[in-house]
């Protein structure tokens, strides 16, 4: 394949984990909110086993203090730093795809926790995982195209 065209794909690629990286960072901006919210809401509540409001203020809603949902943030920022104003350096391909899986892997583990521990679901929660699981997947082809 022509380099050019390759460069192009990359940059299409980029260009939607960029895209999914704002959505990450805009739930777990309301993942955030709502752990900290002193009211419960009803929009993430549909019935017994689906309430964001108890896996957001759940005792594994931080860690050592800082609420997962802040972390997602940060995460999904790195992410779009990476997809965006570092993506023509030679390391971006292997690093987007390490903190990619690594936000993978926490969104498993978190995920784990929901179904097996809490026995609750969170919306939000869910959609961060489908999320991190689309850029896992698009940071593989990127790296296999680098």
């Amino acid at each position: 394949m022509n380099q050019t065209i390759a460069n192009a794909k990359n940059h299409v690629l980029l260009l939607v984990i960029a895209t999914l990286s704002l959505a990450g960072i805009g739930v777990s901006a309301v993942s955030l909110e709502r752990h900290y919210a002193r009211s419960e809401t009803s929009f993430c509540e549909f019935g017994e086993k689906f309430n964001c409001d108890i896996v957001n203020r759940s005792e594994y809603s931080s860690i050592m203090g800082i609420p997962v949902a802040g972390i997602g943030i940060v995460g999904y920022g790195v992410l779009l730093a990476l997809a965006t104003a570092y993506r023509s350096r030679a390391e971006t391909p292997v690093r987007l795809l390490v903190f990619a899986l690594a936000g993978l892997a926490f969104a498993i583990y978190l995920t784990y926790i929901e179904g097996y521990v809490l026995e609750t679901w969170c919306i939000l929660c869910l959609s961060s995982l489908a999320l991190i699981a689309s850029i896992s997947a698009l940071a593989v082809a990127v790296k296999a195209r680098a």
